[in-house]
C-alpha cells in the first residue's frame, strides 16, 4: 500500500500518459494541439472583432466631431431669466433664486440695458424693478411689449411699490404678475408656478 502511495504522489507520481499505448499517446497529443489551435484562432477572431468595434466607434465619433466643423455644436436650449434692477445686491439675490428654479440669469441695471438685451435675445422670464434711473420699470415693460417677438416673455414686477394703484399700473403696462419686495425663493417659486413657469 505504501509503495502505491509513493508511486502516485510526489516525485514518483505517474503521469497521465503512463500505462497508455503509443497510439493512445499520439491521439492525445494530436487532440491537445488541435485544441490549442482552436483557442488561438478564437483569440485572434476576438481581437479582430474588438478592433473592428473600436474602429466603428472611432469613425462614428469623428463623424460627430466633423459634423460641426467650423461651427459650435448647438447647445441645449436653456431657459433664461432677465433680472432688471439698479441694486447689485437685489440682482445677485434674484440671480441665485432664478438659478435654483432652473433658469440662466442675465442681469441689467436699468431699462435701457434691459431693452438692448431683449432685442439681442428675448428671455423666457423677466423680473423687473419699478424704481430705476434712466428708464423706470413701467416704461421698460411698455417698450418691451412693443418689440415683435415669436416668444413673449413672462414679466413679473419685483418692487417695493405695493399700493393697489401701482399693481394696476404695472399690469396695465404689460406685466403678468407682481411681487412686493422683500420676497424670498418660496414666494417667487409660487408666483412662477401659478404662471406655469415654475
Amino acid at each position: 500500500m505504501q509503495n502505491l502511495i509513493k508511486r502516485n504522489s510526489g516525485p514518483h507520481r505517474r503521469s497521465g500518459m503512463e500505462g497508455k499505448t503509443l497510439a493512445e499517446k499520439l491521439a492525445a497529443g494530436e487532440a491537445e494541439r488541435s485544441a490549442g489551435a482552436d483557442t488561438a484562432a478564437h483569440a485572434s477572431a476576438t481581437a479582430e472583432a474588438d478592433t473592428a468595434g473600436t474602429d466603428a466607434i472611432v469613425a462614428a465619433a469623428k463623424a460627430m466631431r466633423d459634423r460641426y466643423a467650423g461651427h459650435e455644436a448647438p447647445a441645449a436650449a436653456a431657459k433664461t431669466c432677465l433680472i432688471v434692477d439698479d441694486s447689485r445686491v437685489i440682482r445677485k439675490v434674484s440671480s441665485k433664486i432664478a438659478l435654483s428654479l432652473g433658469y440662466v440669469p442675465i442681469e441689467a441695471q436699468d431699462g435701457h440695458e434691459a431693452l438692448a438685451r431683449c432685442k439681442q435675445s428675448m428671455p423666457d422670464l423677466v423680473l423687473t424693478d419699478w424704481n430705476m434711473p434712466e428708464m423706470d420699470g413701467i416704461e421698460f415693460v411698455t417698450k418691451l411689449r412693443g418689440i415683435p417677438t415669436p416668444k413673449e416673455p413672462v414679466v413679473v414686477f419685483c418692487t417695493s411699490n405695493g399700493e393697489a394703484k401701482d399693481i394696476h399700473d404695472g399690469i396695465a403696462a404689460g406685466a403678468d404678475d407682481y411681487i412686493v419686495k422683500p420676497f424670498d425663493e418660496a414666494a417667487l417659486r409660487a408666483k412662477l408656478e401659478k404662471l406655469g413657469r415654475g
